[in-house]
């Protein structure tokens, strides 16, 4: 099992969103297709037939355990499970 396969089930799972390092989690959207933009601190994450924008802070090493909700929320909305 890969480290994103790890992390995708990580995230799946739910029980350590305040425990998720933020550049693992840039990673995993990247792998799974999302196109990234920065505008200062705010990192924002589109993908062609995904209505919502994903839109990440850090903060220290990690991601806000929020954030880690709402991309937990648009992978099982759009079943991007498989996208690794």
């Amino acid at each position: 099992m890969s480290k994103y396969e790890k992390l995708l089930f990580k995230i799946l799972r739910g029980t350590s969103d305040a425990n998720i390092s933020f550049n693992d989690l840039r990673g995993l959207l990247q792998r799974m297709g999302f196109e990234e933009r920065t505008r200062g601190s705010h990192h924002l994450f589109r993908m062609e037939g995904v209505e919502e924008k994903i839109n990440l802070q850090q903060d220290d090493d990690k991601a806000k355990p929020y954030q880690v909700r709402q991309v937990r929320t648009v992978i099982i909305k759009y079943k991007l499970g498989d996208k690794l």
